[in-house]
């Protein structure tokens, strides 16, 4: 069964707009200006956001149709996985978070998120162009983010940030 991107993207909205409205009648902290009611008003904006997207159909342009391959007896299907391996993908998020565990520590966040950054960006079939880049930067804006506005202490490690 296939729901219309507006049905979906709906559902979206309302469970953002729960999101965020939950976040925003969380009391907040005395003396901090960022409390515990920040985190879930920017996922559920950011929620509702993606989900009028979907309802408008904004970057449906940008996807590529998917090529069909045809068959001896004139059927067609998707074309089949890049190696035998391609299904043990599904085993990389626990495979990272436990990398995360045990290195985070010794090699300290930056290092750490940049490789599972990297990791993941090309397992997910990015180039080295792209991946490279991206795994270079945005362990740093994570760590900005994290560390100064959140105030979550993070594992300083080999590579301590400039801040």
């Amino acid at each position: 069964m296939r729901l219309p991107d507006s049905v979906t993207g709906s559902f979206l909205v309302v469970l953002g707009a729960a999101a965020a409205y939950g976040g925003y009648i969380l009391p907040p902290v005395p003396g901090q200006p960022v409390g515990p009611n920040v985190f879930p008003l920017v996922i559920g904006c950011g929620l509702a956001l993606c989900g009028l997207a979907i309802v408008f159909g904004i970057g449906r342009s940008f996807e590529e149709e998917e090529e069909l391959v045809p068959f001896e007896d004139g059927q067609t299907a998707a074309p089949p996985p890049q190696s035998k391996l391609y299904g043990l993908r599904a085993l990389l998020p626990p495979a990272l978070l436990l990398f995360y565990v045990f290195a985070a520590d010794r090699l300290g966040f930056i290092i750490t998120a940049a490789t599972m950054v990297y990791v993941t960006s090309t397992a997910l079939g990015a180039r080295w162009k792209l991946a490279l880049p991206l795994a270079m930067l945005s362990p740093f804006a994570i760590h900005l983010i994290f560390g100064k506005l959140l105030r979550v202490p993070l594992p300083v490690g080999l590579l301590p940030t400039p801040w």
